[in-house]
């Protein structure tokens, strides 16, 4: 696609401008998200007595699951779920994802507030820390028989910083209950679970650490991306694009990843057009910056107990066998194994006076503490 050199160094200029600034994922993060809150509105009341926010020894916690959408009954709206998750996580939630996928809220029941939010969905077809742990690439159709991923696993706060609540998430996932829901809700037969942590390489730490042996981590992924520009920014170029391609769009609107692939489509357009060399250099630069604000993500996997998952999505077994440590993964000694950990974690806050009592919402605060 030809343009002009104008327009070739506004389409610079707005990436140049975009992306200058971010050092860090985190920095684009906070940007994203506090643009998409800001266009949004502030809301008309607060949503934080909808969180769990109270001071209540683990040991005397119980939870409840409730299923999102109106194929459940006595479900939780998708609307609300999306204004609830929306509050909460520091990362900009879509509303339609392509593919089957089961979302769930987690509720504390004695104060019947919300603690966090979990999203199943169907695993990526290719994980470089899979086909190395499996020895080769995956038989496809046992794949996506077998296995699903955890795209959202969100604890609300403080609920997550006082009470390990990311790993009692996490622990929900992998739990025999989710299994078999997830089972259920997909028609599959699910014997893995995967998932990948929020940072990346550069960062040791993990809600998934110190699960073992419920979850274990299998090595860093492969892949680094462009961060998508946020919506404004993201219609302003694409708009213009389309008016110089003949009011087409870049790609075709039902195209997988439209999105992804029309900025990719648009930074290439601008380097073969952009006779400038000086804005050249500094659009390369530019953009090879905002590429290292991707890091290579912590793989982590669960068998939930089975013995021979490796073998089964190889084709070399066909009957799933039950491990030694199938009796931990049932949801009440998955629960039990939390408390333990979360009851040190709650004596030790409340010992040192770092115990929190304020809810955080990126619809009402301006300084959130942790991205989640």
């Amino acid at each position: 696609m030809q343009i002009s050199e104008l327009d070739a160094q506004w389409a610079a200029n707005e990436f140049i401008n975009y992306f200058k600034d971010f050092k860090t994922i985190e920095d684009y993060v906070r940007f994203t998200k506090e643009a998409a809150v800001k266009k949004k509105g502030s809301a008309l009341f607060s949503l934080k007595d909808e969180f769990f926010n109270e001071d209540i020894h683990p040991e005397e916690m119980e939870f409840e699951v409730k299923f999102v959408g109106d194929r459940f009954q006595e479900s939780v709206p998708q609307g609300y779920y999306h204004e609830m998750l929306t509050a909460t996580s520091s990362h900009i939630i879509e509303h339609n994802i392509p593919g089957r996928e089961l979302r769930w809220m987690v509720y504390e029941k004695r104060s019947q507030k919300i603690i966090g939010f979990i999203r199943f969905g169907s695993p990526v077809i290719n994980s470089k820390p899979r086909n190395q742990w499996l020895g080769e690439p995956a038989n496809l159709s046992l794949l996506n028989r077998h296995t699903c991923m955890g795209f959202a696993i969100v604890p609300s706060q403080p609920f997550g910083y006082n009470y390990l609540g990311g790993k009692l998430l996490a622990l929900l996932c992998i739990s025999h209950f989710a299994r078999e829901e997830v089972s259920r809700v997909f028609e599959k037969d699910i014997a893995l679970f995967e998932t990948t942590s929020l940072y990346g390489s550069t960062t040791s730490a993990s809600q998934y650490d110190g699960l073992k042996p419920f979850i274990r981590f299998k090595g860093l992924t492969d892949s680094k991306f462009l961060p998508l520009l946020h919506e404004e920014a993201f219609h302003r170029l694409h708009n213009r694009f389309t008016l110089l391609n003949n009011n087409t769009p870049l790609t075709d609107n039902r195209a997988s990843s439209k999105k992804m692939k029309r900025q990719t489509k648009m930074i290439s357009i601008i380097r073969n057009n952009l006779k400038d060399q000086e804005k050249l250099a500094e659009f390369n630069s530019v953009i090879k910056q905002a590429f290292g604000l991707t890091q290579r993500k912590r793989f982590y996997t669960s068998d939930y107990g089975y013995a021979n998952i490796r073998e089964v999505l190889l084709g070399k077994e066909t009957k799933l066998v039950r491990g030694q440590n199938w009796d931990k993964f049932y949801l009440e000694n998955i629960v039990k194994w939390w408390k333990k950990k979360a009851g040190k974690r709650y004596d030790k806050l409340k010992q040192e006076g770092r115990f929190r009592d304020k809810v955080e919402l990126w619809t009402e605060d301006t300084d959130i503490q942790i991205i989640r």
